[in-house]
């Protein structure tokens, strides 16, 4: 620092005041400059070749890449002359890469070892069990933030020294990342089995999966799509966030099992008072979700709501019930309509986005209402359209409930599903997820 201040002072004094005392072509500037250039460079090389620690070299690239080139050489009063010298780098080229491998591999080491304690402190809060505190109603952990900056600052560190070295230690970093995630992934998956019984198990679970977000928002700013890092990183969170609902939703589904299997139990008489004994049930967990973010909470209604329709369809493919009567087929089908009506104005409110699972109990009441089989191949079709994974298997079972189809027209409404069904699998999977016994 008194070198590089020295240098820049004394410079200055040259062009301003010595240049114009000398003849143009004696070059005073280029002579000073070459002269204080050497000397410094000969006093960085001697200093750069003895044992460093970790902030010597950050000190020493700082001086190659950033104050020598940019405080001095392009200062204001010193930038017209030293341009026209041809002074080169403060230390040479292989000495210089030497110490940039050293500093990539230290500041690798030391985000790895600042990652390493922020879990290792997050784990003991875990295990505190302390109520998460509250940010915008929202359960909050500050490990993600903790994290983020760790590795925000590795790269940033980097970059200040050479857009060069921010690029090269970028995806080092993001490795790091993806190692760190494990490690919480392989953690969090410990405190779900172990911290049952804890007080605040539930707060944690949401306060962690809250975390995600802010990984998540990070990634997609900050990690290039080239990164081959960047896809394990969401793929671990996403793993973590449905690893998340599923303790979440895990009662909730224990205690709808039951009411659901009253529906055909009942032969789908009092279907009314099975559904609302549904809506009831699951109101109750409803409010605790709002602890979510906001994506987070649309995911878990979303999830939510595949689940009741998915269920309900189930109970459909049973073959508990098979109606000859126009009549009864009607009734039940008008019971099916308003069951969906009822779940997709519970869904709604709570503010599911899933809106593409609304036509499917409609539609299978469709079919159960329609007599002419040509009719029903249309609907069939229409369903098929909006539901590709429907198969076979689904129809069959559930044109059981038909019991005044011929055999003819079963096997041809069949066939029909077979041909119209597309091939890829759908982005929003529902029969898929039905297996039919």
């Amino acid at each position: 620092l008194h070198m590089g201040r020295t240098m820049k002072e004394d410079l200055t004094v040259v062009v301003q005041r010595i240049k114009q005392l000398y003849p143009p072509d004696f070059n005073v500037c280029g002579t000073y400059a070459e002269l204080y250039h050497n000397y410094f460079a000969s006093q960085l090389k001697q200093t750069a070749e003895s044992q460093l620690e970790d902030k010597d070299i950050y000190l020493l690239l700082s001086w190659v890449h950033n104050i020598y080139p940019n405080d001095i050489r392009k200062d204001r009063v010193l930038a017209e002359e030293l341009g026209k010298v041809k002074l080169g780098n403060l230390l040479p080229s292989s000495l210089i890469k030497e110490l940039e491998k050293k500093y990539l591999g230290s500041e690798e080491a030391a985000v790895k070892n600042c990652l390493g304690r922020c879990l290792e402190m997050e784990i003991q809060r875990w295990k505190g069990d302390q109520e998460p505190e509250k940010l915008d109603g929202h359960f909050h952990s500050e490990l993600a933030i903790l994290a983020i900056q760790n590795v925000y600052g590795g790269r940033k560190r980097a970059d200040d020294l050479n857009a060069a070295l921010g690029e090269e230690i970028a995806p080092c970093l993001s490795r790091e990342l993806v190692a760190f995630l494990k490690s919480y992934k392989d953690a969090f998956e410990e405190f779900k089995e172990k911290g049952k019984k804890q007080k605040f198990y539930k707060p944690i679970l949401m306060a962690n999966i809250n975390n995600c977000q802010h990984f998540r928002n990070y990634t997609e700013k900050n990690i290039a799509e080239k990164d081959d890092n960047r896809a394990s990183i969401l793929s671990t969170l996403s793993d973590i966030e449905n690893s998340g609902f599923d303790v979440l939703l895990q009662q909730l589904f224990a205690e709808l099992k039951p009411i659901y299997k009253k529906f055909t139990e009942n032969k789908w008489d009092s279907s009314d008072e099975i559904m609302n004994a549904i809506i009831k049930t699951t109101g109750k967990y409803m409010s605790d979700f709002e602890s979510l973010n906001d994506p987070f909470y649309k995911a878990i209604v979303e999830k939510v709501h595949v689940h009741l329709v998915k269920e309900y369809i189930v109970r459909l493919l049973k073959r508990r019930v098979s109606l000859k009567s126009p009549v009864q087929q009607q009734n039940l089908a008008q019971n099916i309509s308003k069951n969906a009506a009822a779940l997709e104005a519970f869904c709604t409110s709570h503010g599911s986005q899933a809106s593409w699972l609304n036509s499917a109990l409609p539609k299978l009441a469709e079919i159960i209402r329609l007599q002419d089989s040509g009719a029903i191949k249309i609907e069939v079709a229409t369903l098929a359209t909006v539901y590709p994974d429907i198969r076979k298997k689904h129809l069959e079972a559930f044109l059981h409930i038909k019991a005044n189809l011929t055999r003819g027209e079963l096997k041809s409404i069949l066939n029909y599903l077979k041909d119209s069904t597309a091939s890829s699998p759908p982005s929003a999977p529902l029969f898929s997820n039905i297996n039919v016994s």
